[in-house]
């Protein structure tokens, strides 16, 4: 990796704009520090005009407790899921690429105007607005159908399955098999049936962390590790976070539960008629029990949840994982049941 520049120096990523081209040498910009993400150095530019940029710079190393590499690459990745989800998904639902440099890897796109908030921190708050959870079926819906339709066009592009290798499989299903031996067999079938099913354009990031609600409009972010691949990974990684907040916000679970079920049923009437939805309800259920347990005993912990929650929950999902239930209601249901019969 090309280290020359560090984007989180402002004087150094000011030079940088300048020297490139992409800021005149009188205009006035001023550079902020984005925190939170793991993998990536973020930065936000503010210009006089109001164009303002977010900037990304891959991290070899992801800010993590474990030791947790990728290669820097990835970036490059996003930048195709950029360009593309712009012509697939819901106008206006994600950022447009400004530039994209592959000696320094990063890319620059639009940053949302303000005001906006991060979903996951309003959904934190315990609220959850009905329409904000159609959006988020609506929106993984219409990128999972499209996606599939037009096959022809995006299994090339986005064939390539490394980064969600080193940065989802691995650290979600892999890992997690070795630190919980009683659910090894069942993360370890799940990587294979992952494997197995290439059926259309797969975020592999679908979370309320990624999402900014900007004039009451969800807004998706992060598109390092998009790919071919199967679609019901996006689906267990995002019930993942209406399940698991069901559990931490006991006053709130009764709504976060109608959101969990209310977004299956819309995304599931959304792709009901493709081919690959045969088996859709089954390993959805599967994914979710397996992204559930890697957030509690996995790589990325859900940092909201203390280690008793972690606990209650590494528990109740390896009882379900014995026997699944037959449906993503059902599983919101026999979830809810264990952890209130372990508090």
């Amino acid at each position: 990796m090309d280290t020359g520049l560090d984007i989180e120096n402002s004087a150094q990523l000011i030079a940088y704009l300048v020297e490139t081209g992409w800021i005149d040498t009188a205009e006035s910009a001023s550079t902020t520090v984005l925190h939170g993400g793991v993998s990536n150095k973020t930065v936000l530019v503010e210009r006089a005009n109001g164009d303002d940029w977010v900037l990304k710079q891959a991290l070899p190393k992801l800010r993590v407790q474990v030791d947790w590499f990728s290669p820097v690459e990835r970036v490059h990745r996003e930048a195709l899921g950029l360009r593309w989800l712009e012509r697939i998904a819901p106008p206006g639902t994600t950022t447009p690429l400004v530039f994209e440099d592959f000696d320094h890897h990063l890319i620059a796109m639009a940053a949302v105007p303000q005001p906006h908030e991060n979903w996951k921190q309003q959904l934190l708050r315990g609220e959850v607005e009905p329409d904000h959870v159609e959006q988020f079926a609506t929106l993984l819906g219409t990128i999972h159908r499209e996606g599939a339709r037009r096959r022809g066009e995006l299994e090339p592009v986005f064939g390539d399955r490394g980064f969600f290798e080193s940065l989802r499989l691995e650290p979600y299903f892999g890992f997690t098999a070795s630190e919980v031996p009683e659910a090894r067999r069942f993360l370890l079938d799940l990587i294979d049936e992952t494997r197995a099913h290439i059926e259309t354009l797969v975020h592999g990031d679908y979370s309320p962390k990624n999402i900014l609600v900007h004039d009451d409009r969800l807004i998706l972010l992060d598109h390092e590790v998009i790919h071919f691949g199967d679609p019901t990974f996006d689906l267990g990684f995002s019930m993942t976070h209406f399940l698991s907040k069901a559990h931490h916000l006991p006053e709130r679970r009764e709504q976060f539960v109608i959101a969990n079920n209310a977004y299956w049923t819309r995304y599931r009437s959304m792709v009901a008629d493709e081919p690959w939805a045969d088996d859709l309800d089954a390993r959805a259920v599967r994914k979710t029990l397996g992204v559930m347990l890697a957030r509690v005993r996995g790589r990325s912990p859900l940092e909201y949840l203390d280690e008793t929650e972690r606990s209650r929950q590494a528990d109740a999902i390896v009882t379900l994982m014995a026997d699944p239930p037959g449906s993503i209601p059902e599983l919101a249901s026999a979830f809810i049941q264990h952890i209130s019969g372990l508090e």
